[in-house]
């Protein structure tokens, strides 16, 4: 079996809640885009990532059933993890600074899959929302079967506190995302503002504007598997 470590992305300030992520810090153990296909659909996780070249930040995103040129959570991550300046992905070139209990990474929204962002008018209204049929987000498109579909709404306008739920529209097991940083990336640059995201069941998510039209997103990434080391 294949080594992986597992963290969980975006979690609350006590530890909790958060996204966990796989991630395989030899890529080369898993080489080919088939093997790493079938590896992440084993694993199960929203994503898992294989680290091709630790020292540049060259990394390889899968879902169970589908390979990402970007993905936020991931991104956030890894970069954790591997404490480098960057991560380069298919999609581009991701800035990473850690600032204090924070990862930070810096992408951009035309990197993010297509979200169908739908505002509430409160917070309770997103709560209660079921989750949807597949198909019933956005059109179908070439990061997924069916649209994803980001539930949100104002906990506190002027303090930029939001509350969300995400819901991938995918059909391999994974209804609802804890905690999305690809959809955090577009509200962010929709609204053009800082935010504070609270998603899924608890999860903390920190994101900020940046010139030239990148947006900065944060959270803490706690270790939760570390498989043994020689």
């Amino acid at each position: 079996m294949t080594d992986y470590d597992v963290l969980r992305v975006f979690c609350a300030a006590n530890g909790g809640y958060g996204t966990e992520l796989g991630v395989v810090r030899n890529g080369s153990r898993v080489p080919g885009p088939d093997d790493r296909q079938a590896f992440a659909a084993k694993l199960g996780f929203s994503e898992t990532v294989f680290v091709d070249d630790p020292e540049r930040g060259i990394i390889d995103i899968y879902t169970p059933t589908l390979r990402l040129p970007f993905a936020g959570h991931p991104c956030v991550g890894v970069g954790w993890l591997l404490d480098v300046p960057e991560l380069v992905t298919p999609a581009g070139v991701v800035g990473v600074r850690l600032d204090g209990e924070f990862s930070w990474i810096e992408a951009r929204p035309e990197w993010a899959p297509p979200h169908t962002l739908r505002h509430y008018a409160t917070a309770a209204e997103v709560d209660a929302l079921p989750v949807p049929s597949p198909g019933m987000g956005a059109p179908p498109t070439p990061f997924g079967q069916w649209g994803r579909i980001y539930a949100w709404a104002w906990e506190d306008e002027a303090a930029g506190r939001i509350r969300a739920r995400a819901f991938p529209g995918r059909d391999d097991g994974i209804e609802e995302d804890e905690a999305t940083g690809a959809a955090a990336l577009l509200l962010t640059d929709r609204l053009g503002r800082a935010l504070n995201i609270t998603q899924g069941s608890g999860s903390q998510i920190l994101t900020a504007p940046q010139p030239g039209g990148w947006v900065e997103i944060g959270g803490r990434v706690f270790l939760e598997r570390q498989p043994e080391r020689p």
